[in-house]
């Protein structure tokens, strides 16, 4: 059987890659059962001032002399949102696994969770951001609902910015009632309107998980020789004449990662080409790598602090590998730990 980053890079069948993914993975995504007055019976515990009388053991009350109140199971259909960034710094690809990239790799780890969720009964949608804009399928159920937003995460293409606060704040509108919000991106840019509106959901007793998805070669910095950095989120790249030498998947840098690395000493060859374009010799690949793990570290930190599960991929990595330890990340269970 073809392990998940082989099977990518030789299929884009999303469903096929799902079904392969999902084989023996042995858990959903939340628990799905919830305390109150259902069907099935859980446990009695003593009345209370303001429990309905309907639901107190009368024969229990003849036999003990005190009242108790049935507690039983039902079960809950929790929402889950899935939250892509689809903006230019995810085209970026494994040198290791052809025909992958962040995206893509992020798309299918998201289209995992939407089918446990048809699977769980429960109703899933879908926020898209690219191009400065959000793309929105609305929370539905069933296998109607899951080829939709299937559909939705296989067409989408890296491009352009993420959108502007008000614009993410906008797409909001589904946080009336608590859900739980699967988000993956690169993380690269925090803080951010994204981060801001994860925060934000999370303040407002969302569920949010978040995936920060990378390649081998943007941890360990291991480029071709020559190779530079630049953010391709910036239209006025396309004018610098360096543009050209760039090795179009070297990791995308946000503004203030960049500024910390103009602080590194220069290389002979001039260092930066271009307003927008960074070549990198050791000097600035060990400076690459310092202002990326401490971005990383912000980010988790940030996370620690909100609550906000956080865990960190690569797309070289097995998806079954993934989608098990991000989720097992989110549980109550682990969250203990």
């Amino acid at each position: 059987m073809l392990e998940s980053p082989a099977l990518l890079a030789h299929t884009n069948d999303l469903e096929l890659i799902i079904r392969h993914v999902l084989a023996g993975l042995g858990h959903g995504i939340h628990a799905g059962r919830e305390r109150g007055a259902g069907v099935e019976f859980s446990e009695y515990r003593a009345y209370a001032p303001g429990d309905e009388w309907r639901r107190v053991d009368w024969k229990l009350l003849a036999r003990a002399d005190r009242y108790y109140v049935r507690e039983a199971e039902r079960d809950s259909h929790v929402a889950t949102w899935l939250w892509l960034d689809a903006s230019a710094s995810m085209s970026e690809p494994s040198r290791e696994v052809p025909n992958v990239d962040k995206l893509r790799f992020a798309a299918t780890v998201l289209g995992c969770i939407a089918a446990v969720a048809q699977r769980q009964g429960d109703a899933f949608g879908l926020v898209i951001c690219t191009g400065g804009r959000t793309e929105f399928t609305p929370a539905s159920r069933g296998p109607r609902q899951l080829q939709r937003v299937l559909a939705q995460l296989a067409k989408a293409r890296p491009q352009g910015a993420m959108p502007d606060a008000a614009t993410l704040k906008s797409s909001l509108h589904f946080a009336r009632a608590p859900s739980l919000v699967f988000a993956a991106g690169d993380c690269l840019e925090w803080p951010s309107p994204l981060s801001e509106a994860l925060l934000r959901l999370r303040h407002m007793r969302h569920d949010v998980r978040l995936l920060a998805v990378r390649t081998q070669a943007e941890v360990d910095a291991s480029f071709n020789p020559g190779a530079g950095y630049r953010d391709p989120e910036l239209d006025v790249q396309a004018a610098s004449p360096a543009a050209s030498v760039v090795d179009p998947g070297v990791a995308a840098m946000t503004a203030s990662m960049a500024a910390s690395m103009a602080a590194a000493p220069a290389p002979a060859s001039g260092g930066q080409a271009g307003a927008h374009m960074h070549l990198l010799d050791e000097a600035g690949r060990a400076a690459f790598r310092a202002a990326l793990s401490a971005h990383f570290a912000t980010v988790s930190g940030a996370c620690r602090r909100h609550d906000i599960p956080y865990y960190e991929a690569r797309v070289e990595q097995s998806l079954a590998e993934v989608l098990r330890g991000w989720l097992q990340l989110a549980s109550p269970r682990a969250r203990a730990r």
